[in-house]
């Protein structure tokens, strides 16, 4: 450690929000260079280069073949698969000397596509995966949590080609099962989840989620083995509703009522039921949002749902992308003027209104559902309001959160939520990427057929954070022992030249062992500062060289429990070497 490219800092960087961001830098692992961007450091590489060997022997086992292409790629390629516009501001786009268009590549599924096409002609060259550890760039809005959600970032990303749908099916289960001996391997807490493509398409779609409360997806399961990702859940829609003893929908006065929750008082007040106290499911409300795509145009777009429920913004996105959704602020008030806000009813939404905006309302909102919503009027509602009666939408949108409770999609039970890092997303994308870029073989008949693929990312740089959100205490990191940048920390605990000369000569025996050693040999440095290094950086045993010498004893510690062992000096290798 007296060599060794490192500083260790005592407080937490101002920047940092979660655990894994404040201990990468205070442990010195990665250093900031700007918002989202950071330089690795040895520690930092030392554990990224074991992750990438986990994740090369599980892809290497079931037959997929390392490749690596550029970060810096053509225009046209994107431009086919009509991402070079999807991928909106997301996609760092430059050009070179000669005025051509260039991007740094987010992802690489055109690349892949075109390199197959380019060596291969026929069924008999399938099935097919190959993969590449590589730097991706994208430019993200709001990068935060560190390497988390960067920039810049280390991806695997795979690749299957087969000749048909079955192909396929095989293809991605071998993946699947690769991808859950890495999460094993890798010591996580995880969850496989449904997800929903979006905008990378195909049909079946699933992530891997580290379970932990700093994630930013919120996913959800059931007591019968239900799971998802919110965006892919889907709504358990209710049988449609008798409404012939309904009464005829009626406007009424309901002043200062912009709120949900004041409206559900004003209506216990002035108009109680005779069974029971009205609620704020009883009430529909419009929500109005503007989408904003990718070529430059936008439309609004307004959205019925449940007085009870808020609208969830990436269940939303989801639905609309690759549209981004953009609050509906006061100057697009100001260009419908029938809408009056706080009081927008059904009666002037949809595409044959007045305004013209589309119209979707939540599954929940079925015939003969029964709603109190806007009248239009200021400090007015309707009451009795029914779907398929009075008013009607132009479709549905699965657009609503997710609430603890609501009955999953399979019948499994009510759904729990949790948070997750999203770690590893499997795809069968189809034949999307491959009739776009004219991906075609000759099958066994002569014929060309278009390959159908799949895709399969994992976050290697994303893995050491999300790695240490699940193994960290109050004093610092906690590695699991396959990733952890050293086999062991070997402490001098004191100035005797005995203890130094002793150790160095564990350092020859613990590498001789094949065990790789971080040796804090510091002469000047305090035993107490070497203690809370040693915790901080992580490393799963702690040998200590101290007192006990003079007995015939060192100290080993293990990181994670904190349970303390004192061994004889010529039994220690062999105690070490027996846990590997």
């Amino acid at each position: 450690m007296s060599r060794l490219f490192l500083r260790t800092l005592r407080d937490d960087p101002a920047d940092a929000e979660v655990p894994s961001h404040k201990l990468l830098v205070r442990a010195g692992y990665v250093r900031r260079v700007a918002p989202g961007i950071y330089s690795w450091l040895p520690l930092g590489l030392r554990v990224l280069a074991r992750i990438e060997h986990i994740v090369r022997e599980e892809m290497d086992a079931i037959g997929a073949q390392e490749v690596r292409f550029p970060a810096l790629l053509p225009r046209e390629p994107y431009e086919a698969s009509n991402r070079w516009t999807e991928y909106g501001p997301n996609l760092f786009r430059l050009q070179d000397r000669r005025g051509n268009d260039m991007l740094l590549g987010p992802t690489h599924e055109e690349m892949f596509a075109l390199v197959v096409k380019d060596m291969f002609s026929s069924y008999k060259d399938l099935p097919l995966s190959l993969y590449q550890i590589q730097t991706k760039y994208r430019d993200e809005a709001r990068p935060r949590a560190g390497i988390l959600r960067g920039r810049e970032f280390v991806m695997k990303d795979s690749y299957s080609f087969d000749i048909d749908d079955e192909g396929l099916e095989r293809s991605y289960q071998a993946h699947r099962a690769a991808y859950i001996r890495i999460f094993d391997r890798l010591g996580f807490d995880y969850a496989v989840v449904h997800a929903d493509s979006g905008a990378m398409g195909g049909s079946a779609s699933e992530e891997f989620l580290v379970v932990a409360e700093t994630g930013e997806d919120t996913f959800v399961r059931s007591p019968g083995g239900y799971a998802a990702n919110v965006e892919a859940v889907t709504t358990v829609v209710p049988e449609p509703q008798p409404y012939d003893d309904v009464p005829p929908a009626h406007a009424e006065i309901t002043p200062d009522t912009p709120t949900i929750e004041t409206l559900v008082d004003h209506l216990n007040e002035a108009f109680a039921r005779e069974d029971r106290p009205w609620t704020a499911a009883d009430t529909l409300k419009n929500v109005l949002v503007t989408l904003r795509y990718p070529d430059g145009t936008s439309e609004p777009l307004a959205i019925g749902l449940p007085g009870d429920r808020e609208v969830d913004t990436k269940r939303l996105e989801t639905q609309v992308a690759p549209a981004e959704v953009e609050p509906f602020g006061e100057a697009e008030f100001a260009a419908h003027p029938a809408l009056v806000k706080g009081y927008i009813g059904p009666g002037v939404l949809g595409e044959k209104s007045e305004t013209g905006i589309r119209y979707l309302v939540d599954p929940r909102v079925v015939e003969g559902t029964r709603w109190v919503t806007g009248a239009n009027v200021s400090g007015s509602h309707v009451i009795d309001l029914v779907y398929g009666r009075d008013f009607t939408a132009d479709g549905t949108i699965e657009a609503a959160e997710v609430k603890p409770g609501d009955p999953a999609p399979d019948g499994s039970g009510p759904l729990e939520l949790a948070r997750g890092i999203e770690m590893g997303h499997v795809f069968q994308l189809g034949r999307k990427y491959a009739e776009a870029l004219g991906l075609k073989v000759l099958d066994e008949n002569g014929k060309l057929v278009t390959v159908t693929m799949g895709s399969y990312g994992f976050g290697v740089s994303r893995a050491v954070a999300a790695i240490i959100e699940n193994s960290y205490d109050e004093r610092g990191i906690i590695w699991p022992r396959e990733v952890a940048p050293f086999d062991v920390h070997l402490v001098v605990a004191g100035k005797d030249p005995a203890q130094f000369s002793a150790a160095e000569e564990l350092v020859a025996q613990f590498e001789s062992a094949g065990l790789e050693v971080l040796y804090d040999d510091r002469p000047k440095v305090s035993p107490g500062v070497k203690f809370k290094d040693a915790e901080l950086i992580g490393i799963p045993t702690i040998v200590v060289v101290g007192k006990g010498l003079a007995d015939g004893f060192v100290e080993v510690k293990d990181r994670a429990t904190g349970e303390r062992h004192d061994v004889a000096i010529g039994e220690v290798v062999g105690t070490l070497t027996a846990g590997h």
